[in-house]
């Protein structure tokens, strides 16, 4: 049977943190059956009273040593345990671009592929989406690129080329809704150092100006990801819910519908443009990074919230658990630069950066958009064993709502009290958007929780999904399939209306690129969230991006070819724990989403008591297996 392994060290969160005020009592309640009661008093002649009567029952969820309250929860599969790592800002083939062949130069972190390991459509193996995945002959991306090839790219235009590990750092590439969609060019995929690219860093041969964009790592850098990817699963399909940056797709990740943008610090046709997109309803959809309003480290021009629900509505309704983990959210914490507050912040280790970024951020933030499931204050859970509850030990309402910072995952953790569900984000430094972090620093976070979980009791019943927010803009040569439109005639041309800002296909049109398998493209948008009519401005899929889920029951060296997005992630923690329940049913992007099913192999009933669950430890500074 399973036997943890010994923790390896999480030290960049052991050296980041100089706990202030913030401390927690670790227990407060032992979760089945409440204290003893005292010993009675003395009896006659001095021999012993008889035993006190049994305490009342304590209050129920809480773990006590040894249990795991979200194992008695009702499952569809056995994943007792959800554990999200939401990164930053990386298309598909700027990770995976040569998967499962690295370079292996001199000096650098080797990786050699298993034998037999699926073909995946990558830059150097490109794949036929409508038919079967099967090899497409006589095209060749990394030589003949249409980037290249596109004249209107002028003296940016490019050929693909390797980043190396000493270019870990690289510049922030643009990635708005617009311009992502005016690079994929109706689907050519031709135009992104016209559109997205960004000058350097690295600056020089191979990439000097905005053909930086064109740039991508191999398993020499991406170590880590390319072996959790050799020993579990990943997707080659999976794709931005929409287009545009990091806030819509966290959006979408909890709740599939950026339409309802609501309570606005100033009227919304004074956002940027980037921002907030007329919906042709009268209403507002969130295209862009905006602040969540009332969070007290918001400092954007532009702060709203959002109307309707999301997960953690549904998840409280269910009496599951589940928690928001975010690096830098504990305002009490100190680091040790000095820095502390909503002003945290640390360095990343790969120089020369762009730029650093605090802690945390707040667009990055999924659940502070919505009123129900917001923290603004950063409130302190009342203790580690109410990680993941609503209520406190004494039933009142716990002041943490939910949020936490990344700290507080690992402390539970080691408690003994991990949510079913928890979403978690790294410390800004570590997150992999370019410009503040790098994929080494991002690698190292994900090896920590990823280890933390293997040493766990509960990694038997654990599913880690490894997920993105956006492309940030660089190149990835697979077309988007549309399976949302937003133009006017989407939405039924109302008057009044206008659409300056979709771009795919045409000015005012996101429509139609490429399909798969034979789908039939829509023409109708989705509805918004507060009017049942379809609304414009979340036209998608957008990019795609990673895929990964790590666990025991994900499949071996597995590439899954399933369609899927960011909200396929919702989806199965509704399938899994709701009874298939759907956030705003024929609306949210989860109702049409495809499952990741396919990713996972369950053992029949009969084999459960004999299950060993598979692990892979790797070294936080390679990512490298440590055995």
């Amino acid at each position: 049977m399973f036997e943890p392994r010994r923790s390896v060290l999480r030290g960049v969160f052991a050296a980041a943190l100089m706990i202030g005020t913030g401390a927690l009592s670790g227990a407060s309640c032992s979760g089945d059956q409440g204290d003893a009661g005292p010993a009675g008093p003395a009896g006659p002649g001095g021999t012993a009273g008889s035993q006190g009567p049994t305490g009342p029952q304590g209050p129920g969820g809480t773990a006590g040593p040894g249990g795991d309250p979200a194992a008695a929860l009702p499952t569809t599969t056995p994943i007792k345990h959800v554990v999200i790592i939401f990164s930053e800002n990386v298309s598909f083939d700027h990770y995976f671009a040569t998967y499962p062949v690295a370079a292996n130069l001199p000096g650098e972190t080797p990786f050699r592929a298993a034998s037999g390991t699926p073909v995946a459509n990558t830059l150097t193996t490109p794949l036929d989406v409508d038919h079967g995945f099967a090899p497409l002959a006589g095209v060749d991306l990394m030589t003949q690129n249409p980037n290249f090839t596109n004249t209107a790219n002028g003296a940016d235009a490019a050929n693909p080329f390797r980043l190396t590990p000493a270019q870990a750092s690289t510049a922030d590439q643009g990635h708005n809704y617009k311009p992502e969609q005016q690079a994929s060019n109706g689907g050519s995929m031709d135009l992104f150092p016209l559109f997205t690219g960004v000058a350097g860093p690295p600056p020089g041969a191979p990439a000097p100006g905005k053909k930086l964009v064109m740039g991508f790592y191999d398993g020499n850098t991406v170590t880590a990801l390319w072996n959790y990817a050799q020993h579990f699963a990943m997707s080659d399909n999976s794709w931005t819910t929409q287009f545009g940056p990091s806030t819509p797709g966290a959006i979408n990740l909890i709740s599939g519908q950026t339409n309802g943008m609501i309570m606005p610090n100033r009227d919304f046709s004074l956002f940027s443009a980037t921002h907030a997109m007329a919906d042709g309803r009268g209403g507002w959809t969130m295209i862009g990074d905006t602040d969540p309003l009332n969070d007290v480290c918001s400092v954007s021009a532009d702060q709203n919230l959002m109307a309707g629900k999301n997960i953690g509505d549904l998840l409280n309704a269910a009496n599951v658990t589940w928690g928001s983990f975010m690096g830098g959210f504990d305002l009490n914490v100190t680091n040790p630069n000095g820095t502390s507050g909503c002003g945290r912040l640390t360095n990343p280790t790969q120089a020369p950066f762009a730029f650093n970024s605090v802690d945390y951020i707040p667009h990055h933030a999924w659940f502070q958009y919505y009123a129900s499931t917001a923290n603004p204050l950063h409130a302190r859970p009342s203790s580690v064993d109410r990680i993941g509850y609503s209520k406190t030990a004494d039933n009142k309402a716990e002041p943490a709502n939910h949020n936490y910072d990344m700290h507080d995952f690992f402390e539970a953790l080691d408690a003994g009290n991990l949510p079913a569900v928890s979403f978690v984000k790294a410390q800004a430094y570590q997150d992999g958007h370019a410009g503040y972090s790098n994929p080494i620093d991002e690698q190292a976070y994900m090896i920590n929780v990823i280890n933390a979980l293997q040493d766990s009791k509960f990694w038997a019943s654990t599913a880690v999904i490894i997920a993105y927010d956006d492309s940030d803009g660089w190149y990835d040569h697979q077309a988007p399939p549309i399976v949302n439109p937003s133009s006017l005639a989407a939405i039924g041309s109302p008057a009044g209306a206008t659409d300056t800002i979709d771009q795919l296909n045409a000015a005012g049109v996101c429509a139609s690129s490429a399909q798969q398998q034979g789908r039939t493209a829509p023409t109708t948008a989705l509805p918004g969230a507060t009017v049942n009519m379809p609304v414009l401005g979340r036209c998608g899929y957008g990019t795609r991006m990673p895929l990964l889920v790590v666990s025991p029951f994900a499949k071996k060296n597995f590439v899954d070819h399933t369609l899927t997005d960011q909200t396929s992630v919702l989806r199965f923690l509704e399938d899994n724990w709701l009874n298939k329940q759907r956030i705003q049913p024929g609306a949210s992007f989860d109702t049409i989403a495809n499952p990741i099913d396919n990713m996972f192999s369950f053992p029949p009933a009969a084999a459960a008591a004999s299950f060993e669950p598979r692990t892979l430890y790797l070294d936080p500074a390679s990512g490298a297996p440590l055995r």
